[in-house]
């Protein structure tokens, strides 16, 4: 399976090194030829407002949207969460939200650099705890009808999934614990 990672902005090396951990075939995309050429696609953390400017630039918007619509199944952390939520609550003016899921976020409202965090989680699907790294992170507002919520902290959605596009506010390629990407290759194969 060859899988993408949105490589603009962010941490896509450590998402490619875990998908290549799990024998999937990373694929850094930075033009809408790369995206043609996966089967899925990781969104990484980063900024979300560069990430959001930087996929008009280089086209990859509107190759994006099109890939959604067409129901790829896509992982987004962190930014890749506002990138791919419905509504950014307090976003610049031009940043676009691609509105694959039907949510909406607030960037950095778990707070600035110094405010990151590390909790246990437990996400649906996964035996255990899995270690939550929140850098950073958004909150998750408002949650649509459409959407399940996989894992919560403080009764705050932090993992969602609606369709074949799964969210997170923190970094499971920076835990050390490959479980999320082995679950979103699962449901990707599946597609």
């Amino acid at each position: 399976m060859k899988v993408g990672v949105l490589a603009l902005q962010g941490a896509f090396r450590e998402h490619a090194e875990a998908l290549d951990a799990l024998g999937a075939e990373a694929v850094l995309v930075k033009t809408p030829e790369h995206l043609a050429g996966v089967d899925s696609l990781v969104l990484p953390g980063g900024e979300s407002t560069t990430m959001s400017h930087l996929l008009a630039t280089s086209g990859l918007d509107e190759a994006l949207d099109d890939r959604l619509r067409a129901g790829m199944p896509v992982l987004g952390t962190c930014a890749g969460m506002i990138l791919l939520a419905e509504e950014v609550l307090d976003g610049r003016p031009d940043q676009r939200a691609l509105g694959a899921v039907d949510i909406s976020v607030r960037r950095n409202a778990y707070g600035r650099q110094r405010e990151s965090f590390e909790t246990d989680l437990t996400i649906d699907g996964l035996a255990g705890t899995f270690p939550g790294v929140f850098i950073r992170a958004p909150a998750v507002e408002r949650v649509g009808e459409g959407v399940t919520i996989l894992a919560e902290v403080d009764r705050r959605a932090v993992m969602c999934r609606q369709g074949t596009v799964t969210v997170c506010a923190f970094h499971p390629e920076l835990s050390g614990d490959l479980r999320v990407h082995a679950e979103f290759l699962k449901e990707a194969a599946t597609r």
